[in-house]
């Protein structure tokens, strides 16, 4: 990405660089195989946000993953062809730069084939992740590139992915076309046939990403601009953001009665995103609602300030840190936020010989058996049922906030299922609410509660055992938790722009 912006690319044409970038050099989560969403803001105003999210097999059915016999969830929406929505990050990066890039694709794409081509020496990050999903990834194809002789790659080892070269070349040469037919389409679908899936040669063609309007929101004087439907994090977002506004000012930071509040809030929006939110193009979603100051005026209403609620048993009505963000600024002001994913990591582990990508295993974001949670726990309603061409509903926030001249500030995104949404949410706060640094709002402690399971997860130095023993005495059941997501971002300060990595886990900020 920076290698485009010094070759006087604009924040889109970086970003979609990075993206191509990170499927050679992080296949934990980066990809080809799988799909994201990608919120702009352009310097003179626009605004966008592109949906690129994978979406149902036409041979999909509501039950493909309930065993007929005992009626219980079987683990194929995880692991295994099956597992895998039709990808959309292709199509999703080449529209961005159409739209609003200002180089080629074979321009921004260079750099990932040259990663690819030449290869990039092995950390110890991707190292440990291969250790940790051998028994997964060694089922498949791509255990002969990962697990030469049986073990993971070992820090210091050169990476060459010549098949992965080759799929980048074609679709910098094509355009999506050069993914979604052709020889590299083909590979895709063999594979699928081989082991069970049913992505066609027709799924691919088909498939198309979508431009959507961002969720716009104001809190305290700043704007945020946020994703919405198919991606629920704009809309909890701000539901939960809406509702803490109406107690000013905040409690402080790591206080009881701010922590009660937070968890409090993130109850009622994940309730509503539990059993409202999905694919717009198939279930009618009460976007206006949802984001109105009144309800949420009256949700806060709701909540008493010493006591928890017990979230209600879940009615059907009519998504680990297993995803990627990077944030994206230029010198003209131009801001992009990026989030994209395979849903777990490596997906579902299956490798396209040929292709040289993993695919994802987005379809376990679907409520699978409504009423059932899903991998990250979430207990998701009728509404995001899996129907043949239909989005799975995602926890993806990438976000732009601007201060109040109407200059973009800060730009931030997560990965962790749905504590992407509550972890971001909670960057913005430290920032604009707590007069964090950036640096000290990514670092501090956090908190996630998503409704079911009814417990509020926390990291070490969140509160003190006393504001435990208080929460606890609310109702609250605490859970301690290792670490809650994993953000990046990037905030406009005097002189320019600072970046700061997410402090738990590995990476770093560049630019010049």
């Amino acid at each position: 990405g920076t290698e485009i912006l010094k070759q006087g690319g604009n924040a889109v044409d970086a970003a979609v660089a990075t993206g191509f970038a990170l499927a050679v050099t992080y296949p934990f989560a980066g990809n080809v195989g799988g799909g994201g969403f990608m919120n702009i803001r352009m310097a003179d105003g626009r605004s966008a946000a592109i949906d690129y999210r994978e979406v149902a097999p036409l041979a999909a059915t509501r039950n493909m993953y309930v065993d007929a016999a005992t009626g219980k969830l079987t683990n194929k929406s995880l692991l295994g062809h099956l597992a895998s929505g039709v990808p959309g990050s292709v199509a999703g990066m080449a529209a961005a730069l159409a739209r609003y890039g200002s180089m080629p694709l074979a321009t921004v794409m260079a750099p990932a084939i040259r990663l690819a081509k030449d290869g990039f020496v092995v950390d110890s990050a991707l190292f440990r992740s291969l250790r940790g999903s051998r028994n997964a990834l060694t089922q498949f194809a791509g255990k002969e590139l990962f697990y030469p002789g049986g073990e993971p790659l070992a820090p210091g080892t050169r990476l060459v992915q010549a098949d992965l070269a080759h799929t980048l070349e074609i679709i910098a040469a094509r355009g999506p076309a050069g993914f979604y037919t052709g020889e590299v389409a083909d590979a895709l679908v063999a594979e699928m046939t081989r082991g069970g899936g049913i992505i066609t040669l027709e799924d691919l063609r088909r498939y198309k990403a979508e431009w959507r309007t961002p969720i716009r929101s104001t809190y305290r004087g700043y704007t945020l601009y946020t994703m919405p439907p198919a991606s629920s994090g704009g809309i909890t977002m701000t539901e939960t953001m809406n509702i803490l506004e109406t107690f000013a000012p905040l409690p402080a930071y790591g206080s009881a009665a701010y922590s009660h509040l937070l968890a409090e809030a993130f109850r009622r929006s994940f309730i509503d995103r539990n059993a409202k939110l999905a694919d717009p193009a198939f279930v009618k979603v009460p976007i206006e609602q949802l984001t109105s100051k009144a309800y949420a005026r009256d949700l806060a209403g709701t909540i008493d300030r010493a006591h928890a609620t017990r979230t209600p048993a879940f009615k059907s009505s009519p998504e680990p840190e297993h995803t990627t963000h990077y944030s994206v600024a230029d010198n003209n002001g131009n801001v992009v936020s990026t989030t994209t994913t395979l849903n777990g990591g490596y997906g579902s582990g299956v490798w396209i010989p040929k292709g040289g990508f993993f695919m994802n295993n987005e379809m376990d974001d679907f409520a699978a058996q409504p009423g059932t949670p899903n991998m990250f726990g979430l207990v998701q309603g009728e509404a995001n049922a899996i129907v043949p061409g239909k989005r799975m509903l995602s926890a993806m926030a990438p976000t732009i906030v601007m201060d109040r001249d109407g200059k973009a500030l800060l730009v931030v995104g997560a990965a962790g299922g749905p504590r992407i949404i509550t972890t971001t949410t909670q960057v913005i706060l430290n920032v604009i609410e707590h007069n964090m640094t950036l640096a000290d709002a990514m670092r501090a402690p956090r908190l996630h509660h998503q409704s079911l399971p009814d417990e509020l997860s926390y990291e070490e130095g969140a509160f003190s055992s006393a504001v435990a023993d208080s929460l606890t005495m609310f109702g609250h059941t605490l859970k301690r938790a290792a670490g809650l997501a994993n953000a990046n971002g990037i905030m406009r300060v005097n002189g320019g722009w600072i970046g700061v990595r997410e402090p738990r886990s590995a990476g770093k900020a560049v630019g010049y």
